[in-house]
């Protein structure tokens, strides 16, 4: 498994990218990230997902972004994960988290952040599972989770 930019040789393959039915409405589709991504660029850390030749996900970082607007405290995180419908199941949502966490630490973060939307089959357990821990806040209606690194 690895990681690529986006590229215009991959980007339309991206644009496909398509989670569950059921999870449409748990993450935005990656048009919305890139979009956010162009708007953001000093804070958004866009990544395709490979195995081997197969692209198999999405994922994008935030990266000292000010919480709440708040300039003194300055979080990373997962800000969207999109694993292709067909491929979930195989690690590549764990790979996505802990190449995120690497690269979060790389900038020399201690934490990483990521926010879920708290409904049964949405992927609360999944992030706890790899060690997230609710903080007690909420971001647009969804649990902020933390993971010292």
């Amino acid at each position: 498994m690895r990681l690529e930019k986006i590229t215009p040789e991959n980007y339309e393959a991206a644009l496909a990218l398509s989670v569950r039915p059921d999870q449409e409405d748990l993450v935005a589709p990656v048009i919305k990230s890139l979009a956010e991504a162009y708007v953001f660029p000093d804070h958004a850390w866009p990544r395709l997902i490979y195995d081997g030749d197969r692209l198999v996900g999405f994922l994008m970082a935030f990266l000292d972004i000010p919480w709440g607007g708040n300039p003194d405290d300055l979080r990373s995180g997962l800000w969207r994960l999109n694993i292709e419908a067909d491929a979930q199941g195989n690690g590549y949502g764990r790979f996505a988290v802990e190449a995120t966490c690497g690269e979060i630490r790389a900038r020399g973060d201690d934490r990483a952040y990521v926010t879920w939307a708290p409904r049964a089959g949405g992927p609360g357990e999944f992030y706890l599972k790899l060690g997230f821990r609710p903080t007690g806040e909420l971001s647009g209606g969804q649990t902020v989770g933390v993971l010292d690194l």
